[in-house]
């Protein structure tokens, strides 16, 4: 038996996220994520290496762009076979590509007229990646897949979809690949959730692998204690509002906003911070925060415990939901202290953007990252302290404080990676780190030799495995 497979994105950085498996004719993509990095973006403009219509399947771990976010693109391109997916990923994927083929045409017309405006022209027209359109066309080939339920998605392949509590409906994917009476088996971290955060159900423990792909965005640290991120959160509030400013928080949609308003209710209820306005400016996270309430069997036993009391943190007191253009125009009059929430998570579109020409050159302000910053993005730049950053063609001066409180995240650490892997039964024939920058992924790598004897690489863009050695 040989089995291929080709790293085509999140390898050695962490956004793109593709990798496509071939053997004997059949072939299916796990993930077709969009690259955020910025010395990166020319790569979602490439032609696919395989044609399209030669893929059987795509297989969808979780719906953030940087996994899902170039599907428009493919479709578009030719692919017409079924997306699997869970239930809640399709949901939310759906979402998330109809918002972002949005922002895609609102940002090639805005840098068009930006253009026109100076008097220049770049090297090519501009034009979107992908429109609003091509985002409709996927959601036919969406097939949901409920956890723990084998499917076969190609010829000899069969798919298992198991919760990685990362954010709604993500999973990790075992993908088992049989010929000529023997069978391999190919897991797909995903991405790795964490054990006790808000909302979900722990990670599933990961059952028997021949090979693992697993991600390490994290796997060069660990997170600070869940205790230290409602204490942090409280004091960043309580800092600002005394000041007399905004707290604006790039946040991501899908899981980011919704463990933000849970911490939010907690402190509230505990009487830890004030109750002043809190703006959750984004029709996607608004729509994404009605799947949440859609699927409570996927929420874990406190959440519960909220629902059956009445105190659930999507009907949090203050809150205000703003889906028009005009409510969140409004939200710069406002002159008060607030809490905005506004994508994207990395300050790379979106409303978040106008937040921060109207926030970052006010000292009484905040600018609070509770997410990964991938390199080449703004909300890097503002992360790690620059003076000055260029938002809608102009520079700005960041007079605002900057805060960062990393225990937010959804992606677990190096401690937890390590953890999650030794549940594996028996010992894999080879370990793959991805999703992850260079030095992380290193650092993983080498400490996950040093701590298990197993072997591990750390693939780069375009390379290429073959599946068919003995066992490590």
């Amino acid at each position: 038996m040989t089995i291929h497979l080709t790293f085509l994105g999140a390898a050695q950085n962490v956004t793109g996220s593709r990798h496509l498996v071939e053997a004997d004719g059949a072939r299916v993509l796990v993930e077709c994520g969009l690259y955020q990095e910025r010395h990166l973006l020319g790569r979602n403009w490439e032609p696919f290496p395989v044609s399209p219509r030669k893929i059987d399947a795509v297989l969808l771990t979780h719906a953030h762009l940087d996994h899902c976010g170039l599907l428009p693109k493919l479709v578009r391109e030719g692919f017409a076979g079924p997306i699997h997916c869970t239930p809640a990923t399709a949901e939310l994927a759906r979402i998330i590509l109809l918002d972002s083929g949005h922002i895609q045409e609102e940002d090639a017309a805005y840098k068009l007229k930006r253009h026109r405006k100076e008097g220049r022209a770049g090297p090519r027209p501009v034009v979107p990646l992908y429109t609003a359109a091509d985002a409709e066309r996927c959601t036919p080939l969406f097939a949901p897949v409920p956890y723990g339920t084998p499917r076969q998605v190609a010829r000899g392949m069969t798919a298992t979809f198991r919760d990685a509590g990362h954010v709604l409906g993500s999973a990790m994917v075992a993908l088992d690949v049989d010929r000529d009476g023997e069978s391999r088996t190919v897991l797909f971290s995903g991405d790795v959730g964490r054990e006790n955060t808000p909302i979900l159900a722990d990670p599933s423990a990961p059952r028997r692998a021949d090979y693992v792909l697993v991600e390490s965005t994290y796997g060069d640290r660990e997170h600070s204690p869940p205790q230290d991120v409602a204490d942090r959160l409280a004091a960043v509030i309580n800092e600002t509002v005394a000041r007399g400013g905004k707290v604006v928080i790039p946040a991501f949609a899908l899981e980011r906003s919704q463990a933000i308003l849970y911490y939010l209710n907690e402190l509230l209820q505990a009487g830890k911070v004030p109750r002043v306005p809190v703006f959750l400016d984004s029709p996607m996270a608004i729509s994404i925060t009605k799947v949440f309430q859609r699927h409570p069997e996927l929420y874990d036993a406190e959440m519960n415990d909220y629902e059956r009391r009445h105190l659930s943190p999507f009907k949090l007191p203050g809150l205000k939901m703003t889906q028009t253009v005009e409510e969140s125009k409004a939200i710069n009059e406002f002159r008060r202290p607030a809490i905005i929430l506004a994508g994207s998570g990395m300050c790379t579109g979106g409303r978040v953007k106008h937040h921060l020409v109207n926030n970052i050159e006010r000292a009484e302000c905040t600018v609070l990252f509770v997410g990964y910053q991938s390199r080449g993005t703004l909300g890097r730049q503002i992360a790690e302290g620059a003076a000055e950053v260029r938002i809608h063609g102009k520079t700005r001066q960041v007079r605002a404080r900057v805060e960062r409180i990393g225990g937010f995240s959804a992606h677990a650490d190096r401690g937890e990676l390590l953890a999650w892997l030794r549940g594996l039964e028996g010992r894999p024939r080879g370990v793959f780190v991805v999703h992850g920058e260079p030095e992380s992924a290193a650092a993983f790598g080498e400490f996950l030799r040093s701590r298990t004897g197993w072997r591990v690489s750390v693939p780069r863009y375009g390379d290429q495995a073959v599946l068919n050695g003995p066992p490590a």
